[in-house]
């Protein structure tokens, strides 16, 4: 993103914290209008991307007195979203939306960031009244292609089956909390045991290779410890869960999981995450928490 860009954008930032409503409503120019953003998911999708291609009506779409922030690494409200803006990188912010989904008053977004280094992300948004007031997200480093030749980001993208959300939701979430965090219940009783698509970067598809990736944890001391899940939201056939616990070399780190799972059938069939470690308190750059 070019430099006057950005100082435009924070400029119109801070304008945004000190003016009304009547403002926030002041019609687009037509002709600079490309698109018609009507859904949650939409504005959600348009305030991302606006991170690279520098457009400035997403960020209209924010309740310029209310924005509660959930990345650690930025502080609260407008102010911190502007200063973050505000000292882009090298060539500048870089941010394409792949799927994009709405729950109720949430959106969500799987995203392929440029974000001081390349990265696989989620973003979630909470909306009053129309208003995004509410922003969680997690963020790891884009790696190569996994052993059965799967990106962080390919693979199925159309949304399907909405009228199965409610019960696609409550598979996932039961399998959270059966599978990885009580351990009493079987994987094949959730995953289709002959077609399962895996986007994680270290595992290969199908249940054969998720139980090859927990035997190679076993047997170099590593953990993947799921132990609360905080959130499930889902449209049609994708589902994604939001959950603490541990993972890796160091048991003691705190990490969130959010994993993006889509569904036939009543079934699990693809899967896609992003692990990030939530930072010691004393680096927090605001007091909301990562969930």
């Amino acid at each position: 993103m070019k430099k006057t860009n950005i100082l435009f954008l924070l400029s119109f930032l801070l304008l945004l914290s000190s003016c009304n409503e009547k403002i926030l409503k002041t019609p687009k120019n037509p002709q600079n209008q490309t698109k018609m953003i009507t859904t949650e998911k939409e504005k959600a999708a348009a305030l991302i991307e606006s991170i690279e291609n520098g457009s400035k009506e997403p960020i209209s779409y924010i309740n310029a007195n209310k924005y509660i922030q959930h990345n650690l690494d930025v502080a609260d409200g407008l102010s911190g979203f502007g200063a973050v803006l505000a000292n882009p990188p090298e060539g500048g912010f870089k941010a394409e939306v792949l799927r994009s989904f709405q729950d109720g008053n949430y959106a969500f977004s799987h995203t392929k960031y440029d974000f001081f280094g390349p990265k696989a992300g989620f973003d979630i948004f909470r909306y009053e009244n129309g208003k995004i007031v509410e922003h969680w997200d997690n963020l790891s480093p884009i790696t190569k292609p996994n052993p059965s030749g799967r990106t962080q980001f390919d693979g199925t993208t159309e949304i399907t089956d909405l009228d199965k959300t409610e019960a696609n939701k409550a598979v996932v979430k039961n399998m959270i909390q059966d599978v990885l965090i009580d351990g009493t219940g079987k994987a094949a009783d959730y995953i289709n045991s002959k077609k399962y698509y895996q986007h994680n970067s270290s595992v290969a598809d199908g249940l054969d290779g998720f139980g090859a990736a927990m035997k190679y944890f076993a047997e170099n001391n590593k953990v993947m410890i799921y132990e609360k899940n905080h959130m499930v939201l889902g449209e049609g056939n994708f589902v994604l869960a939001v959950s603490e616990g541990k993972f890796g070399d160091a048991p003691g780190d705190q990490v969130a999981y959010y994993d993006l799972f889509r569904l036939e059938n009543g079934l699990i069939v693809e899967h896609w995450d992003v692990i990030q470690t939530i930072p010691a308190k004393d680096k927090w750059k605001n007091n909301n928490g990562k969930f």
